[in-house]
């Protein structure tokens, strides 16, 4: 089970080092890129809460299992993708079956574990599975696009998912909890429409035009059915989205920072990704191993912060971590095209740093904001918020970067004299910083001089895009120190009462 946690929690790293080599096999624009990345997650965390759902009330096995099949299906459909279209719709069935198999696997666990000391133990094992892919997710990606090709990062994922169905198949009992396991199928169409329509309207404005008919119209139907979620989960008896929670300004914080965290995240890794191989010509493998600072750090602060929040509360270490992500972002905007990688290493560093300090007290201030026996719903609705701010942050970044591209690379392209028709098919395979084609050019177009404007261009859009994160990230600091306040950690069923604020039993003072 953990082996499959890690095929997918992988899956999701090494896709940003493929992104350069992608679009220049399939010949891919940003938007094709952000698709790519956006139609796993947002399939991912449209169908997350379902999926858990939908496990309790047919058997979580069985939805593993599916699951399983599914993502590996999806992962086949990628690697034999010829153009960037089908690698989109390949992404959108693996987020599909990891939505199906991931949420069940902290419950089968439980089952399969019923000593508390073997459950703890092998929930230690569940939790650090995230971490080791974040860890090795760089390295594996860049070796396996460097030596076997971008197809490889998918393939990968067909003989450790067959591993998994058979090891899964003959060793995992079925378990299921069907009372009061209902299905919020309006719930769940209505976060699919409006989560769907707001990030197509964001990712293909910037071909497309605010003014566009078809985008005013995909954002108007977002934000209607984005009234009509939020009434169908006020009104049915067992909601997807249990909005009772929000009423907890500790939770209803934690989730925003949530989103925060996925917006930033997953934002700044798309673009740094692409920053590293296009701009400043780095290797897959070597563009990996220089995003390990911030990969690292991450996986030693956050459970530093873990011990940290039990001293000094969740939201002076959220308000701290947050405040560093803020101020990494915003140095990052002092990094030119030439800038040597020794320089500013260190800002990978702080970003990962002040990320690991944040998580962890956050999910300690979600699960703590609820009643034991909604400990569950609560962490996989972080988890869910996480993963859209995920989506917005890749689509909304992008599009600012697109719209600040094409306005610095017109003037550029008009001083060097590039005809109109040339310089808009250039602008559009060009947003990622990526070197145009040469046979594209005028031969009075010097190709050096277009390439470095190309480079500017790019990074100009970056770091407008990096600027507006860190600003969101300030508010969102700001936010958790006005609005959070220490909680308890939640008090299991079967475990002793303890004296508030020391952990000793409460038998025992």
């Amino acid at each position: 089970m953990c082996l499959g946690l890690f095929m997918a929690f992988l899956d999701g790293t090494v896709v940003n080092l493929a992104l350069p080599t992608i679009q220049q096999r399939l010949h891919g624009g940003l938007s094709g890129l952000q698709w790519i990345v956006d139609g796993y997650v947002l399939v991912y965390a449209a169908f997350l809460l379902t999926g858990g759902v939908l496990g309790d009330r047919f058997g979580r096995k069985r939805l593993f299992l599916t699951g399983l099949v599914v993502f590996v299906a999806g992962s086949a459909l990628c690697a034999v993708s010829p153009n960037v279209g089908i690698l989109i719709a390949g992404r959108v069935v693996q987020g599909l079956g990891g939505a199906l198999f991931v949420p069940g696997t902290l419950a089968i666990l439980a089952h399969a574990f019923p000593d508390p000391r073997q459950r703890a133990q092998a929930i230690g094992i569940w939790s650090s599975v995230s971490g080791l892919s974040l860890a090795l997710g760089p390295i594996v990606g860049g070796i396996l696009v460097d030596r076997f090709g971008w197809q490889s990062i998918f393939l990968l994922n067909l003989p450790i998912g067959a591993v998994v169905l058979l090891l899964a198949w003959y060793n995992l009992a079925e378990t299921a909890s069907p009372e009061g396991a209902a299905i919020d199928v309006p719930g769940q169409v209505l976060a699919v429409v409006w989560l769907g329509s707001l990030t197509y309207a964001l990712i293909e404005s910037n071909q497309k035009g605010w003014s566009s008919p078809q985008i005013v119209a995909l954002l108007s139907v977002a934000a209607v059915a984005f009234v009509a979620f939020l009434s169908v989960e006020l009104r049915t008896r067992r909601p997807m989205l249990p909005l009772a929670f929000f009423r907890s300004a500790n939770f209803a914080t934690c989730v925003g920072v949530a989103v925060l965290i996925g917006f930033g995240l997953l934002g700044s890794f798309f673009f740094l990704s692409l920053f590293l191989q296009n701009i400043q010509q780095y290797s897959p493998l070597a563009a990996g191993l220089r995003l390990l600072p911030a990969v690292l750090s991450v996986t030693v602060c956050a459970p530093l912060a873990g011990r940290l929040a039990g001293r000094f509360g969740s939201r002076w270490l959220m308000g701290l971590g947050m405040t560093v992500v803020a101020v990494t972002l915003l140095a990052f905007t002092r990094v030119s095209a030439d800038t040597p990688y020794g320089t500013w290493w260190p800002i990978l560093l702080g970003l990962g740093a002040g990320v690991g300090l944040t998580m962890t007290p956050m999910i300690a201030a979600i699960v703590g904001s609820v009643p034991p026996p909604r400990v569950g719903l609560a962490s996989a609705t972080g988890n869910t918020a996480q993963q859209i701010g995920g989506v917005l942050g890749i689509a909304v970044l992008g599009t600012v970067v697109a719209q600040r591209f094409h306005a610095a690379f017109s003037v550029h392209a008009a001083q060097l004299g590039l005809p109109p028709a040339v310089r808009a098919g250039i602008e559009r395979s060009a947003a990622t910083g990526a070197s145009p084609p040469r046979t594209s050019l005028p031969p009075s177009i010097p190709f050096d001089s277009l390439v470095h404007w190309v480079k500017v261009s790019f990074v100009e859009g970056m770091h407008t895009a990096l600027l507006l994160a860190g600003v969101v990230y300030l508010i969102g600091a700001l936010a958790a120190v006005l609005f959070v306040r220490r909680v308890q950690p939640p008090q299991m069923p079967g475990q002793p009462r303890r004296v508030p604020g020391t952990g000793i039993p409460a038998d025992r003072r």
